[in-house]
């Protein structure tokens, strides 16, 4: 991902400097991706090097898909599929967060705090005696599981709403994960909306929103009974 993202910075710097501007409201999807194909350099030298930038481009979500591809297959063997699967019910955490944030197995957590401490988004204290200061997030814990995790919290600045992708990935699932994924919502769109109005920044509200985010996941992972063969 954060390869094919810096060929697409790389894209994009390249057609800004020679004044090539898309004037669609949303890029990278299926009306961005033509009009990139009909672009026509000034020069045939910066038409050779636009076309390489975007066959780079094209070669990373080539790959990307494979990978996931794979990992699905790979997936359906897997002892803790069924967390997996669980794990989706909840807005912002689909398929290649579930599967591939390095959370595993989450009933190894006692206490949310825990898993927060893991994924180093508990806040960084600064205490002396009777003084007791709190900071920004210690950053200390699992990098990947602490990106996924903020990037899927993003999605709780929305009103709550069951989407029809949610309602697909929880179509297999217990009533009792179903409560639980609706109660994040609820909770979590109401805190973000609630952070801002009292002046927060959208990065810090959000990285709120990810602390509480991991205590639903705990939530969840608790209503899973997995089988007790050895895992793979």
């Amino acid at each position: 991902m954060r390869d094919m993202k810096a060929s697409r910075m790389r894209l994009k710097s390249f057609l800004l400097r020679h004044d090539l501007r898309y004037t669609g409201r949303a890029t990278w999807n299926p009306a961005h991706l033509r009009w990139l194909s009909e672009v026509v350099c000034p020069t045939p030298v910066q038409q050779i090097v636009y076309q390489e930038y975007l066959r780079a481009v094209t070669q990373h979500y080539e790959r990307l898909g494979r990978l996931e591809a794979e990992l699905e297959e790979q997936v359906k063997g897997w002892r803790l599929s069924p967390l997996v699967e669980a794990y989706q019910a909840l807005r912002g955490v689909q398929f290649h967060v579930a599967a591939a944030a390095e959370l595993g197995d989450l009933r190894r957590f006692d206490k949310p705090r825990q898993l927060m401490a893991f994924a180093g988004l508990q806040p960084s204290e600064d205490s002396s005696g009777n003084r007791n200061r709190q900071g920004g997030i210690a950053k200390t814990g699992n990098l990947y599981a602490r990106t996924a995790l903020i990037e899927g919290a993003w999605s709780y600045r929305y009103p709550a709403k069951v989407s029809r992708q949610i309602q697909q990935r929880q179509e297999a699932l217990a009533e009792a994960i179903r409560d639980i994924s609706w109660k994040a919502q609820v909770r979590l769109c109401k805190r973000y909306r609630k952070l801002i109005a009292h002046g927060k920044h959208p990065n810090v509200a959000v990285t709120a929103i990810a602390r509480e985010l991991v205590a639903f996941l705990l939530g969840i992972a608790q209503q899973v009974q997995l089988p007790s063969a050895v895992s793979r």
